[in-house]
């Protein structure tokens, strides 16, 4: 049976999810923050940076911001796992905090680690945000999290990848015409190469298409709307028709495919 838990805070970009799934498959997908799990139980699979990886029990899943990954289970008997996504501003805060001195943020090369001391300061964060200590202890194991992440798994500081000017200019098409529909051949004039040019290039650039990027961009919006107030944020269907879905089922579908739970569970997610 599948199942999930989820935590939000109110004015922290700091979420948490406790999953089971054996069915679900992550649509290819990115997130703003970073974003680190602990595989509890299983095997969970997944593609990252153009390579496949398998996480097992105890292994620590490290996603750089915008790290275009998809997800599923690769056996019949499903994987559990934790997960807690950290808004860059607040690790590079933490960072600062723990150092004295402005930090640059960590890029984590590898999204599998094998590192008990992690998967253990990880579980502990997750455990706590989930239900139970307060404010302070939260905030002192999010330190010790953060901290080991970053001294234990990165590798140097995260640059953020430069796109080519078509690419560039198709992106930025895509944003200023949001929520907006841009059809391939505008894009395409935008860019100013052709539309197998831009496809191509926009995949290697994002790691997915322009019309996932589209289709992301939406998401993003509605978890804006919805994340406002918690209990007391918009309904679901103002949510949809303000980032652009045609309507809330088809919000509802694909905001299960890329965030494993719908719109609603998410909005109601709000912090102890």
């Amino acid at each position: 049976m599948e199942w999930s838990r989820y935590w939000r805070s109110p004015d922290r970009p700091l979420e948490a999810m406790h999953a089971h799934f054996e069915r679900h498959v992550y649509h290819r997908h990115s997130h703003e923050t970073y974003s680190f799990g602990v595989t509890e139980d299983g095997h969970q699979a997944f593609r990252c940076r153009g390579g496949a990886h398998t996480s097992t029990a105890g292994m620590v899943i490290a996603f750089n911001p915008d790290d275009p990954h998809d997800g599923h289970a690769a056996d019949e008997l499903g994987f559990t796992y934790r997960m807690v996504h950290i808004g860059p501003e607040l690790v590079a805060d933490v960072l600062a905090d723990i150092t004295g001195r402005p930090a640059a943020l960590p890029l984590f090369a590898s999204p599998v680690v094998a590192d008990p001391v992690l998967a253990g300061r990880l579980r502990r964060l997750h455990a706590a945000l989930l239900g139970g200590p307060g404010a302070l202890r939260r905030d002192e194991l999010l330190t010790a999290a953060v901290g080991a992440m970053a001294g234990r798994a990165a590798t140097r500081p995260l640059r953020v990848p430069s796109a080519g000017g078509a690419v560039e200019r198709a992106r930025r098409r895509l944003e200023e015409a949001f929520p907006g529909d841009v059809g391939a051949d505008e894009l395409a004039a935008a860019a100013g190469c052709s539309r197998f040019a831009l496809y191509r290039g926009f995949r290697r650039a994002y790691g997915m298409s322009p019309s996932d990027y589209q289709r992301q961009l939406r998401l993003r919006e509605a978890r804006r709307l919805l994340a406002r107030g918690g209990r007391a944020a918009g309904s679901v269907a103002e949510a949809a028709a303000a980032a652009g879905f045609a309507d809330q089922s088809h919000l509802t579908r694909w905001f299960v495919r890329y965030y494993g739970m719908t719109p609603g569970e998410y909005r109601n997610a709000t912090a102890r």
